[in-house]
C-alpha cells in the first residue's frame, strides 16, 4: 500500500488493474471512543463547480453522479469507525471533472479533537492502494482529505489535508453550493455562530503545497460562486428537529422521487379469524431440511436484489459492484477440472457496457463454510474473468478473523475478492429501506416485506450468529471452579463469538430504530484486532466478564453491555449527563418524571467529580424521595448511571434459555424502557461534540 504524504498524487493505474470502481474509507478515533464526523463527496465540473443540487452527496442524499457515487455508512475497524464511500469512476458522467472527499463535524466540534484521521483507497478486489494520514487538522469543522480527478483519460488521487474553519457551510460555499440559512435555525448558540460564520466565510481551500515527486500542481481553490442548495452543517438527528414550516423545500437538496415506507400500523384484516393464515410470496413451513432451506433462501434473496434495485444495490455497492441492470441466477453449472461445480448463485451487474459478476455461496442453520468449497469459487472466478466471491451465512465476519481460509495464486494477472455478508446483514439492509429509509415504490416495499418474514421464520434458517461455540461451556466452567488460565485459547474463542454477537446486536437495533448503532471499540493506538482479542481474552480469565460498549445515534454516551459468568448476571447500563439549567432538586424530580415508565427495579447512581462514588438506589425507593439523589457534602454532581439487571441464558445457543436470547432481550428491554424515554436534546456537549458520560 502506498502511503501519501500532502500535496501527492498519483495515477490510480499504476497502482492497480482494477480500478474502474474504487471504495474510499475515512476514519478516526478519540479518547472515549464517541467522537464522530458526516462525510461528504462534491462533484465538480471543469470549473471547480457542482453542476447542480444533485452534485453534494451527505448525509441525507447518499447516492449522486446517476449512482457512481454512493455513502455506504460506517463500519467498525480496529482503531474505531470507518466511513465508506463507493466510486464507481467507470460509470461517472462525463461532465464531472473532480470528485471531492471531504467530512464535516457538528455541535462547536473540532477535528483536533480526533486521533488518526486517515483515508484509504481500496480497488474492486478490496485490496487496499493507498493510505493518507492527515496531521494537526487544528480548529476546523471541515476537512477536505482527498479528490479523485480526470487527467489526461485516466483518474488520479491527490492527498489535500486541508479544512475550513467555517465548516460544511463554508466549504459547500466555496465549491458552488448555497447555504439555506433557514435550515440553520437552532436554539444551540454554538451552532447558530457557526452557522452565521458559513455564511461569509474567511477561509477557502488553499493551493496544496506541492509533495516532492509530485507530478502536476494542485488546482486553484474555487471562491464565491452561487449553484446547488444543501442544509447547514448538522447531524442528522439534529436536522430532524428543524421546524417543516422553517426549511423552504424548494431550495433543499432532495432525491428526485418520493421514498415508500412500509405502513406504520396494520390495516384492519378481513380474515373470519385469527387463524387464517395470510398468503405469502415466499411460504416457509414446507422447508423439511438443510439443502432445501440453502436452496430457497438463496433463490429469494438474490431474485429480490434483483427485483427492487435499491436492495440490489446497498448489499453490492461494498463489493465493488456498479450500479446497472442487476440480473442473478441460480445453481449455474461451471466447470472446473473432471467435476463441474455448482456455486448457489451468481450474480451479473452491467453499466456502460462492462460486466461485473459474483458467485455466490450460500449455508443457513448453523452450517460453516467449506475452505474447499470456496477455494474452488475462487479459482473458478480467477480462470473466468469474474470479479468476486461472496459467501453468505449467519456466521458474521471479524477483521483479522476470516471465516474462510483460502490460497492466492500470485502469478494470476487478475485478482478476485473475496467478501462475507451475514444474514442479519440482509435483514437489516432490508428494514433499514422500508421501515426508515424508502424505496421507490409500494410495490417495493411489499416485496421486502415479503423478505424479511421469511428471514424471520423460524423454518428458514436465516437467523443470523446463533451459537456462541464449543469452547463457550468449557469457559464457563472453569471460570465457575476458577481453573480457567490466562492464554487459555478457548477464552480467545468466546471473545470472538462475543464479538460477533455483539455486532449483530447492533445491527438488530439498528435496523428497529433506523439510526446507526455500532460497537465501541476501546483500544490502545496500534494494537491491531488480535492484540485487542488477546487482552479481552486475558480480562475474561482474570475477571470473568465480557464487556461491550454500543453507540446509538443522538444518544450521549454509550450503551455498556457486561455479562459476569460467575454471577450469571446481565447488566446494560448508560452514564446521562447533568443537566445544566435550574435548582438542583428541581433538575432531579425532571429527571425522574423521564423514567415513569421504566421498571421499578432500576438502579440510578449519582456520578460525582473525582472518584467519590455518589449516592445510588433503585427507581421504586427513589420515587417518593428524589432528594436521596442530592449529595449530602455539596459535591459536584457530573450525571447518573442508570443500570438493569438480568438473569442470562447458560446455554451456548439462541433457545428461550440460551445465553444469545438472554442478550437480546436485555438490550431490547433496556432501550425500550429507559434510553428511549431520555430527553437528550438539552445535554452539553464534550470536547469530542458527543455529550460527557461522568464519572
Amino acid at each position: 500500500m502506498r502511503t501519501m504524504v500532502k500535496g501527492a498524487n498519483v495515477g490510480l493505474s499504476t497502482l492497480s488493474e482494477d480500478v474502474g470502481s474504487v471504495v474510499v474509507s475515512l476514519g478516526w478515533s478519540s479518547a472515549t471512543g464517541e467522537g464522530d464526523a458526516d462525510v461528504s463527496v462534491l462533484l465538480l465540473d471543469e470549473n471547480g463547480k457542482v453542476r447542480d443540487d444533485t452534485d453534494f452527496c451527505f448525509y441525507n442524499t447518499p447516492l449522486a453522479g446517476e449512482g457512481s457515487v454512493q455513502l455506504l455508512g460506517k463500519t467498525p475497524s480496529a482503531d474505531g469507525d470507518e466511513d465508506r464511500i463507493s466510486f464507481d469512476l467507470d460509470a461517472v458522467p462525463t461532465s464531472v471533472d473532480r470528485l471531492v472527499v471531504a467530512a464535516s463535524r457538528y455541535g462547536g466540534a473540532r477535528f483536533g479533537e480526533l486521533d488518526d484521521l486517515r483515508l484509504t483507497l481500496a480497488d474492486s478486489s478490496g485490496e487496499g492502494l493507498l493510505s493518507f494520514a492527515v496531521e494537526e487538522a487544528g480548529e476546523v469543522s471541515a476537512l477536505v482529505f482527498g479528490e479523485l480527478y480526470r487527467r489526461a483519460g485516466e483518474w488520479k488521487f491527490r492527498a489535500v489535508g486541508q479544512g475550513y474553519a467555517s465548516g460544511l457551510a463554508g466549504l459547500a460555499t466555496d465549491f458552488g453550493v448555497d447555504i439555506d440559512d433557514d435550515a440553520a435555525t437552532e436554539a444551540e448558540p454554538a451552532e447558530s455562530a457557526e452557522a452565521e460564520e458559513a455564511a461569509s466565510p474567511e477561509q477557502g481551500l488553499p493551493a496544496v503545497p506541492e509533495a516532492p515527486g509530485s507530478d502536476e500542481a494542485a488546482p486553484e481553490a474555487p471562491s464565491g460562486a452561487t449553484g446547488a442548495t444543501v442544509p447547514s452543517p448538522r447531524s442528522a438527528a439534529d436536522t430532524a428537529t428543524v421546524p417543516e414550516a422553517a426549511v423552504p423545500v424548494s431550495r433543499r437538496p432532495r432525491t428526485a422521487r418520493k421514498k415508500v415506507t412500509i405502513q406504520r400500523t396494520a390495516k384492519k384484516s378481513l380474515a373470519e379469524t385469527d387463524a387464517w393464515q395470510p398468503a405469502r410470496l415466499f411460504p416457509v413451513p414446507a422447508l423439511k431440511n438443510d439443502r432445501e432451506r440453502e436452496t430457497r433462501a438463496t433463490s429469494v434473496v438474490l431474485a429480490v436484489m434483483a427485483q427492487v434495485p435499491e436492495f440490489g444495490r446497498r448489499l453490492t455497492a461494498g463489493f465493488g459492484a456498479p450500479a446497472g441492470r442487476m440480473e442473478t441466477y441460480t445453481e449455474v453449472s461451471l466447470p472446473h477440472g473432471d467435476t463441474p461445480k455448482r456455486p448457489d448463485g451468481v450474480i451479473r451487474v452491467e453499466r456502460a457496457g462492462k460486466l461485473w459478476t459474483a458467485l455466490v455461496e450460500t449455508k443457513t442453520n448453523g452450517n460453516p463454510l467449506k475452505d474447499d468449497q470456496v477455494q474452488a469459487y475462487m479459482d473458478i472466478a480467477a480462470r473466468r474473468g469474474y470479479e468476486a466471491v461472496i459467501t453468505l451465512s449467519n456466521d458474521v465476519a471479524l477483521e483479522g478473523s476470516p471465516l474462510v481460509s483460502v490460497r492466492v495464486d500470485g502469478r494470476r494477472k487478475h485478482k478476485v475478492a473475496l467478501w462475507h455478508l451475514s444474514w442479519a446483514d440482509v435483514v437489516h439492509q432490508a428494514q433499514m429501506l422500508i421501515r426508515h429509509e424508502g424505496v421507490g415504490n409500494a410495490a417495493h416495499v411489499w416485496i421486502l416485506a415479503e423478505l424479511l418474514q421469511y428471514l424471520q421464520h423460524e423454518n428458514s434458517g436465516c437467523h443470523g450468529f446463533h451459537n456462541m461455540g464449543a469452547a463457550w461451556v468449557p469457559v464457563r466452567k472453569g471460570i465457575d471452579d476458577e481453573t480457567l488460565c490466562v492464554g487459555d485459547p478457548r477464552a480467545m474463542q468466546v471473545i470472538e463469538s462475543w464479538e460477533r454477537l455483539v455486532r449483530q446486536v447492533c445491527l438488530r437495533l439498528g435496523g428497529e430504530l433506523g439510526q446507526k448503532v455500532l460497537p465501541l471499540q476501546r483500544t490502545r493506538r496500534g494494537v491491531d484486532p488480535t492484540g485487542r482479542r488477546t487482552e479481552q481474552a486475558d480480562h475474561l480469565c482474570a475477571q470473568g466478564r465480557l464487556e461491550a460498549g454500543l453507540r446509538i445515534e443522538g444518544v450521549p454516551g454509550a450503551l455498556t453491555l457486561t455479562a459476569d459468568l460467575r454471577t450469571g448476571k446481565l447488566r446494560t447500563s448508560i452514564e446521562v449527563p447533568w443537566a445544566a439549567q435550574g435548582y438542583p432538586l428541581s433538575r432531579v424530580k425532571r429527571f425522574l418524571r423521564q423514567l415513569d415508565s421504566a421498571p421499578a427495579d432500576l438502579h440510578i447512581e449519582t456520578l460525582l467529580d473525582g472518584e467519590t462514588p455518589g449516592p445510588r438506589g433503585t427507581l421504586e425507593r427513589l420515587r417518593p424521595e428524589p432528594a436521596d439523589l442530592l449529595p449530602k457534602d455539596g459535591s459536584q454532581i457530573t450525571g447518573f448511571r442508570l443500570s438493569l439487571l438480568k438473569g442470562m441464558g447458560s446455554g451456548r445457543g439462541s433457545a428461550e434459555a440460551g445465553f444469545i436470547r438472554s442478550v437480546d432481550d436485555a438490550v431490547h428491554r433496556f432501550h425500550t424502557t429507559v434510553v428511549a424515554h431520555l430527553d437528550t436534546r438539552s445535554a452539553p456537549r464534550g470536547r469530542s461534540g458527543e455529550a460527557p458520560t461522568g464519572g
